[in-house]
């Protein structure tokens, strides 16, 4: 019969990006269960949003996380202007959307060579962060910075995108696909990496529901709702499909990710 035993992990500890606490349950060297303890991670936003002016707040809010500072800015004026009935012009609702998919990219190739790290392909993990280095550079060139982009507003945007800008970031992206078909073909295709994805991990579309799953989790289960389809920023402008796999587990999520940049 197995040994059973409970082994703290966290909150602080060198694998973690972010503070978290979990009981680890263990049959011999299996986990079988993780409890976690939440609450780690509160900075007072809630607090400090009652005593900033509502335009100052936008740059609080884009410091909730600097790998999606740019969403949390603009769900944020999205908020707001839904509240205030505030018309935002056509322009900025496609500038916005230009700088969400930009977030997109840079944000699963970011995951994708975390990913690559932490089965140890160390290759694969620097060709993904080496490509997704050209989307920071377009959000320095068109924002002037690289984390915390402070282009958002109630109401709109603060900076535009020259045609010559917008024609530049084109050319870059046709440049950019080649590289990545070549390095997500491994992520899809290479044994090893297989190996360590197929059937590990396995969160089914039951358990997804369940459980409240989002974003691309939720769509590697088989649900095929994303948020876009909600038509908020110009998205109701854009068809687009979107991306899901039955199959449920880690490959699932690294293959709707990857379709997801495409």
């Amino acid at each position: 019969m197995a040994k059973r035993s409970v082994i703290p992990f966290g909150p602080q500890h060198p694998v973690l990006p972010e503070p978290i606490h979990l009981d680890l349950v263990m049959e011999d060297e299996t986990v079988v269960e993780a409890v976690p303890s939440i609450g780690y991670v509160h900075r007072g936003l809630e607090s400090l949003v009652q005593k900033k002016d509502f335009n100052e707040m936008v740059y609080v809010t884009e410091r909730i996380c600097g790998i999606c500072s740019f969403m949390h800015g603009m769900g944020y004026c999205n908020a707001l202007e839904n509240i205030m009935n505030v018309e935002v012009p056509s322009r900025a609702k496609y500038l916005r959307t230009i700088w969400c998919e930009m977030s997109r990219l840079h944000s699963h190739l970011l995951w994708l060579g975390l990913l690559a790290d932490a089965f140890g392909f160390e290759a694969l993990f620097m060709q993904s962060w080496r490509i997704r280095e050209k989307i920071l550079d377009m959000f320095e060139i068109s924002t002037g910075g690289r984390v915390i982009f402070s282009v958002n507003k109630v109401g709109g945007v603060l900076k535009d995108m020259p045609a010559d800008m917008l024609q530049n970031f084109v050319e870059i992206l046709d440049g950019m696909e080649k590289e990545l078909k070549a390095t997500t073909s491994v992520f899809l295709n290479d044994y090893s990496v297989k190996s360590r994805l197929v059937g590990v991990g396995k969160l089914s579309k039951e358990d997804a529901l369940k459980l409240g799953a989002v974003g691309p989790m939720m769509r590697a289960s088989g649900i095929a709702i994303d948020m876009r389809k909600t038509g908020y920023a110009a998205y109701s402008d854009i068809d687009f499909d979107i991306i899901t796999s039955d199959e449920c587990d880690s490959y699932a999520r690294c293959q709707v990710r990857i379709g997801e940049i495409f």
